[in-house]
């Protein structure tokens, strides 16, 4: 069970990671910004409506590991959910048989072992790093695929006693109202993801992450200060200045499958009203989930979405 849990996070740890390594080499080798989410606030919550539909549906960009302190609903996001007749995330979180299915995607494919992948030095230094960075020995993920390695170490970094994710808090409150929840994507879709990225790559990744310090966690808190501050504009420049040997992650991660979500919303919409929480990298930019709506004849209107505490007010 401690493994299909890590599993879980993990699974959702692989687009903050992308974000991560982008992000590092925009800031090695600067480009222009682009700004393609036309948003007029700062805001994680937008209107999807017109094109015929009888009823709007409701987009909201998440972040999937938080402090469970910064982890809240505004009013404004509950009252959507207590109105819509389900609530969509990347994945069914409510489906028990399909979470347990989890396991069966933890280890890589073909016998392979970290290492075989790693040096005798990389491995041994990996091995003394993650005894004070993870929950789980080396010895008991030797198979484990080298990202979700890397997701692990990047949830122990946070620096809170309790992490939690924005889908976690909409479950519950969908929950108490018994909204029907479902997913986007299969667990088997996206654990292909990880099948898609050569291990060899996971692998020098996850070394350099063990080898960078302290830096990866800075960025890491960069990341969430800028979804707490609800700014889509900076998200996608984090996300869209990337350096040439990521764009097929960016390809795999963000555009094919938000065109992708895009097909599936335009067949699901017209049946009622919904609640699509997914990732926020997934929002912004030309080949954004909001832009790909507005070019599919939607109109995409943003809505403030103030809490107390936690994801800060819009400007």
């Amino acid at each position: 069970m401690q493994v299909c849990k890590i599993y879980f996070k993990t699974i959702f740890l692989l687009s903050l990671l992308l974000l991560l390594s982008t992000y590092t080499y925009s800031q090695a080798k600067p480009k222009a910004a682009q700004n393609n989410s036309s948003s007029k606030m700062n805001t994680l919550l937008w209107e999807v409506s017109g094109n015929g539909l009888k009823a709007p549906t409701y987009v909201f960009g998440t972040m999937h590991v938080l402090c469970a302190e910064d982890a809240q609903l505004s009013d404004s996001l509950k009252t959507i959910i207590h109105k819509v007749n389900e609530v969509y995330f990347e994945i069914d979180m409510d489906n028990i048989m399909q979470m347990m299915g989890m396991l069966q995607h933890v280890n890589m494919k073909g016998g392979v072992k970290l290492s075989d992948l790693l040096t005798v030095d990389e491995y041994k230094k990996l091995e003394t790093y993650l005894k004070a960075k993870s929950p789980l020995p080396l010895s008991m993920m030797t198979r484990f695929k080298p990202f979700f390695i890397s997701g692990l170490i990047t949830e122990s970094g946070l620096d809170c006693k309790e992490k939690d994710g924005m889908e976690s808090a909409i479950m519950k409150e969908a929950k108490a109202h018994d909204k029907v929840i479902n997913g986007l994507e299969t667990v088997a879709y996206q654990a292909g993801i990880f099948d898609s990225i050569p291990y060899k790559d996971q692998a020098r990744e996850l070394m350099r992450y063990v080898d960078s310090g302290s830096y990866y966690l800075d960025q890491t808190m960069a990341l969430v200060s800028v979804y707490k501050k609800q700014d889509l504009d900076e998200i996608e420049k984090m996300t869209v200045q990337s350096d040439p040997g990521t764009s097929n992650y960016l390809d795999l991660l963000l555009f094919n499958r938000n065109k992708n979500w895009v097909k599936k919303l335009q067949e699901l919409m017209p049946k009622g009203s919904y609640l699509i929480a997914v990732g926020a990298g997934h929002l912004p930019g030309k080949q954004g989930v909001l832009q790909l709506l507005r070019n599919a004849g939607y109109t995409v209107r943003p809505i403030p979405n103030i809490v107390k505490s936690g994801i800060e007010a819009n400007p």
